[in-house]
C-alpha cells in the first residue's frame, strides 16, 4: 500500500504529490506551519488525506506548546485556526480539527497533565489515520456490488490512496470490485488544471496493474456516446444534507453527461465528508486557487501574459444526477435527506 501521510518521531512524513509521477519523494515536515503550508500548497490533497494530515499537524504543533494550561489552550486554538484556513471546501479538514478539539476537552475533564494531553493528541491523530484506511476498505466492499461485472468505469480527479490515508474512496471501490472478480478497466479524466487524473490516478492504477486509459476532460462525452463507459464513480470533498456533492471542478459536467447517456453516476466518500449541517450545495464554500495553475503547466507558460483567469477548485453536482452515495456504513439512495441521515444512526 502506498504511504500517503505518516506520523514519525521526527515529524509528519508525506509523499509530495506535486512531483508525481516523475518523482516519488517523502519529505518530513517537522513543524506545524510546515504541515499547514503543505496542505495549502497541495503536497497532500484529497479531503480525507487533508483531514489526516491536519490532525497530525495539530498534534505536532501541540508538542511545542507551553506547559501551563492557559498558554496551552491559547496556542492550541491558534494552531487549529491556522489549519482551518488552509483549504475551505474539504469538510474532512474541519471534522479532523473538531476531533482534536474534543480530545483536548476530554483530557481536561480527566485532569491529565500537559504532557499526557500531548500524548493523547498524538494517539488521536494516529487513530484518525487508521480509521480512514478501515473506512475506505469497508466503502470498497459496499460499493463493489454496484460496479458492472465487466466494462469500463470513468473517474474524475484522484479519489484513490493518494487522496486518503490509503486504499482510496472511488478507486477503493474499483479495487474491491476487481478483487471480487469483476473485469473492470478505468478511463481517467486528466482533470485540468492540476492534472490529478493524469499524474496521480494513472500512476496509482499502473502500480496496481489495473488497466487504465487516460483521456482529456473534453473527451468524456464522446466515449459515453460511443458506449465505451458503463459507470462513473468519483470522490467528494463535501456532501450536503440533500445529497448535493462538491468535488473537483469538472465533476458536474461529467455527471450531466452521464445522465444524458443513461450511465450511473456514483459518489464514494466517508461519513466525515458528509456535512448534514448544510441543507444544499449552495452553502458549500468554493475555493478559488492561483491563476498560475491555469496559465502554466509544470512551470511552463501556456497562456498569454495578463489574461484574465478564473480558477475555482471545485464545483457542485446537484443530487438529481447522483445514482447513489457509497460510504463505509452503507449505500445511500435518493431521497438523500432521509437516507444520508440514517447512516449516522
Amino acid at each position: 500500500m502506498i504511504k500517503i501521510v505518516e506520523w514519525t518521531d521526527e515529524g509528519v512524513v508525506m509523499i509530495d504529490q506535486r512531483v508525481l509521477p516523475t518523482e516519488e519523494i517523502y519529505p518530513c515536515y517537522k513543524t506545524y506551519p510546515e504541515v499547514a503550508k503543505a496542505i495549502k500548497d497541495m503536497v497532500v490533497r484529497g479531503a480525507p488525506a487533508i483531514g489526516v494530515a491536519a490532525a497530525m499537524g495539530i498534534a505536532l504543533g501541540a508538542k511545542t506548546l507551553p506547559d501551563t494550561l492557559e498558554a496551552f489552550d491559547q496556542g492550541f486554538e491558534k494552531i487549529c485556526q491556522d489549519f482551518a484556513e488552509t483549504r475551505p471546501t474539504a469538510v474532512n479538514l474541519f471534522w479532523a480539527i473538531e476531533k482534536m478539539k474534543l480530545t483536548l476537552e476530554a483530557c481536561k475533564r480527566d485532569k491529565l497533565s500537559i504532557n499526557e494531553i500531548k500524548e493523547e493528541l498524538v494517539k488521536q491523530a494516529i487513530a484518525i489515520h487508521r480509521a480512514d484506511i478501515t473506512a475506505n476498505e469497508e466503502m470498497g466492499r459496499n460499493g463493489a456490488a454496484l460496479m458492472p461485472n465487466e466494462g469500463v468505469v470513468l473517474t474524475h480527479c484522484n479519489a484513490g490512496a493518494l487522496a486518503t490515508a490509503g486504499y482510496g474512496t472511488a478507486l477503493g471501490v474499483i479495487r474491491a470490485a476487481r478483487s471480487a472478480g469483476k473485469n473492470l478497466a478505468v478511463y481517467s479524466d486528466e482533470t485540468r488544471p492540476f492534472l490529478q487524473g493524469a499524474r496521480l490516478t494513472c500512476w496509482e492504477l499502473q502500480k496496481d496493474e489495473i488497466p487504465v486509459t487516460l483521456i482529456t476532460d473534453n473527451m468524456a462525452g464522446h466515449f459515453m456516446k460511443l458506449g465505451k463507459i458503463q459507470a462513473v464513480i468519483v470522490g467528494a470533498d463535501r456532501i450536503a444534507a440533500n445529497g448535493d456533492v462538491a468535488n473537483k471542478i469538472g465533476t458536474y459536467m461529467v455527471a450531466v453527461l452521464a445522465k444524458e447517456n443513461n450511465i450511473p453516476f456514483y459518489v464514494a466518500a466517508p461519513l466525515s465528508t458528509l456535512d448534514l449541517k448544510i441543507k444544499s450545495g449552495e452553502q458549500i464554500p468554493i475555493e478559488e486557487r492561483s491563476s498560475l495553475e491555469v496559465t502554466h503547466i509544470k512551470g511552463q507558460q501556456v497562456a498569454p501574459i495578463g489574461v484574465n483567469v478564473a480558477n475555482p477548485a471545485f464545483d457542485v453536482t446537484p443530487n438529481q444526477y447522483v445514482k447513489a452515495i457509497i460510504t463505509e456504513k452503507g449505500v445511500a439512495y435518493p431521497p438523500y435527506t432521509e437516507t444520508l441521515a440514517k447512516l449516522f444512526e
